[in-house]
C-alpha cells in the first residue's frame, strides 16, 4: 500500500463514516481521486441525491453468484450538482445492490460522490465492489468473528496493537488458504502445534 503522502494517481474509496469535506480536500491535495459513500446516516445529502431523476438515467448492471447467494448490482451516474458541496466532486452515482439468499431478498441503495470525472459507471461499480470485498474479507471478520466492537481494550495504543494482531491472524489464515476464519480459528485452537507450524511456514 502506498504511504498516505504518496497517493498520486490512486483512487481512494471511502465508507460513509469518513465521507467528510476535509477528507476530500486531503485526498485531492495528494494528487489522488476519491469515491465517497453517502448513506441514510447523512439524511440531508442522502435526500438530495435521492431526489435526482434516476429513473431517466440508464443503468449498468452485473450479476454475481456464490456461497448460495445471488447479487445484482446496478449503477447510474450523472454530473455532480453544484450543491454536492465536496471539493473536486465531478460525478454522483446511485448504486443499488439486490441480494437473494435462502429465498430472502434484501435491497440496499447508496449514493456515491467521486472526483473521478473520467470514470464510467462500470469503473465506479468495480471500485466500490473492491471496497466491499475488503470490507467482507477483513473488517467484517474483525467485527463478527473477533467481535472487535465489543472489545474492552480502549486506552493508549492498545486498540491499534490489537487491530494489527487481528489483521495478522486473518492474513496468516488467508495465506494458509482458509476461507472461513471462524472455522480456521477452531481448527488451530484444538492443537497449538498447528499455530506454531503456521507461523513458521507462512
Amino acid at each position: 500500500m502506498k504511504a498516505f503522502t504518496d497517493l498520486a494517481g490512486a483512487v481512494i474509496t471511502i465508507d460513509a463514516m469518513h465521507t467528510q469535506h476535509d477528507t476530500a480536500q486531503a485526498i485531492l491535495g495528494r494528487g489522488a481521486d476519491y469515491v465517497m459513500t453517502v448513506k441514510a446516516s447523512m439524511p440531508t445529502l442522502y435526500r438530495q441525491l435521492k431526489k435526482l431523476p434516476w429513473t431517466a438515467i440508464p443503468a449498468v448492471s452485473a450479476v454475481s453468484t456464490g456461497h448460495g447467494r445471488r447479487a445484482r448490482r446496478s449503477i447510474k451516474a450523472v454530473l455532480a450538482p453544484a450543491w454536492a458541496g465536496f471539493a473536486g466532486a465531478a460525478q454522483v452515482a446511485q448504486l443499488r445492490r439486490s441480494v437473494t439468499q435462502n429465498g430472502t431478498k434484501t435491497v440496499e441503495v447508496v449514493y456515491l460522490i467521486t472526483s473521478g470525472k473520467d470514470a464510467d459507471p462500470a469503473t465506479l461499480a468495480a471500485w466500490v465492489r473492491c471496497h466491499w470485498e475488503i470490507e467482507n474479507r477483513l473488517h467484517r471478520v474483525r467485527d463478527v468473528t473477533y467481535q472487535e466492537d465489543k472489545s474492552l481494550v480502549r486506552t493508549g495504543n492498545a486498540p491499534r496493537v490489537m487491530a494489527s494482531l487481528r489483521n495478522l491472524a486473518i492474513s496468516l489464515l488467508r495465506l494458509d488458504h482458509h476461507i472461513n476464519i471462524a472455522a480456521a480459528n477452531r481448527h488451530h485452537a484444538r492443537d497449538p502445534q498447528r499455530t506454531l507450524q503456521l507461523l513458521q511456514t507462512a
